[in-house]
């Protein structure tokens, strides 16, 4: 009896704090951020994957020309991928370097 009071009463309690907290405002806009992390951490590694596949099915029938100009294809545009995050980063530093 005295445990079942005591845990009503530290409900009560505890739904009268969670009442009066107070609540976060949200903030306008869209949170690239946590768009750009859920493609790096779940989009990319199902596309490369998919790419992979598609490799070893047309290694595994002869065509060893069209992987390797495919993997070419593929690592230039990983380049290019890379060239734009690296931008993304030092962006602001080269506008105020060629602008003043």
């Amino acid at each position: 009896m005295i445990v079942s009071e005591l845990a009503h009463t530290i409900w009560q309690e505890t739904a009268a704090l969670i009442a009066f907290a107070p609540t976060p405002t949200p903030k306008p806009g869209i949170n690239t951020d946590g768009v750009i992390g859920f493609f790096v951490k779940n989009i990319v590694p199902i596309l490369l994957a998919v790419l992979g596949i598609i490799f070893i099915g047309r290694a595994s029938k002869g065509e060893i020309s069209k992987v390797l100009t495919s993997s070419a294809i593929a690592i230039v545009g990983l380049a290019f991928i890379a060239g734009a995050g690296a931008l993304f980063f030092f962006g602001e530093y080269l506008v105020t370097l060629i602008f003043g």
